[in-house]
């Protein structure tokens, strides 16, 4: 890695499955190829692709949009077709593609096989065969390689009404540190982002934009932009984070860090005494 490549990503080829949206995927697509990397940006529908993904290419950025569901392994031969043929080298893998419905928020006694396997289908399974498609070619190439997918704080807290999609998301977790281990003698580096409460189009779906609730619920007080989790993501991936693999990186804006009982400037409700209020908070 030199000065003018910071990233150690010019003239790699990452793939970014789930790239199409306008939230996380579409944000970590953009700060990878502004980092010098040729993307294969993988949506699910040209529709999406043409609308979020084409803008940035218009603007002269390396990225590759690829219309595939990575949900199956026709759609993942496909994209990873696409790489071979790509300028570069192919070096890394983001697994963006996941999320839930709102439909799929219930109490777990409602929850039935169908929710139950798809949630995990399309959180885990997607993420799982397409680490293993990719490190694979990885490892016949003799390549070095850099994967991170994305868990959730639903992952690594509880996930009232929603267990299907925090199991599935704290799965992710656990198969993150075991394809790590058994990847490290390769130099291939797996790890994973959990974000906390981000503001994108689908959140958006169901967790309307509420300030008040937001500064009670969260130390910093605001739920995070996209590019605030694109941020940590394209660190992970790129040589910046050498001797890190196996790790989840906890992106919440302190979310995790609020007891059930702060108000909203971080203090105890039960706190009468303003006085000592002000003392602590100093």
């Amino acid at each position: 890695m030199t000065d003018t490549d910071f990233f150690g990503l010019r003239g790699r080829v990452v793939i970014v499955s789930g790239a199409s949206g306008g939230g996380i995927g579409t944000s970590v697509t953009r700060r990878i190829a502004e980092a010098g990397a040729r993307v294969i940006a993988v949506g699910r529908t040209q529709e999406k692709l043409d609308k979020d993904i084409e803008p940035l290419v218009a603007k002269g950025l390396p990225i590759e949009p690829v219309a595939a569901d990575a949900a199956t392994d026709e759609g993942i031969a496909r994209v990873l077709d696409r790489a071979r043929a790509a300028e570069g080298e192919l070096y890394g893998l983001v697994n963006i593609a996941g999320g839930a419905a709102p439909a799929t928020w219930m109490p777990f006694t409602r929850v039935t096989r169908e929710d139950w396997r798809g949630l995990l289908e399309w959180n885990l399974e997607t993420m799982f065969f397409f680490t293993q498609a990719v490190a694979a070619e990885l490892k016949s190439g003799g390549k070095p390689g850099s994967i991170v997918s994305l868990s959730s704080i639903s992952g690594m807290n509880t996930a009232p009404f929603h267990v299907a999609y925090g199991t599935a998301k704290a799965a992710l977790v656990q198969a993150t540190r075991t394809m790590a281990v058994e990847l490290a003698a390769n130099d291939i580096r797996i790890n994973a982002v959990a974000p906390g409460v981000t503001a994108t189009p689908a959140s958006g779906a169901y967790v309307a934009p509420d300030p008040e609730r937001d500064l009670k619920a969260i130390a910093m007080g605001r739920r995070a932009r996209p590019e605030e989790q694109a941020g940590p993501i394209l660190f992970l991936l790129s040589e910046l984070s050498s001797y890190i693999t196996g790790q989840t990186l906890l992106v919440d804006g302190g979310l995790n860090l609020k007891w059930s009982h702060l108000g909203a400037d971080n203090t105890s409700l039960f706190l009468e005494n303003e006085d000592f209020r002000a003392a602590i908070t100093r």
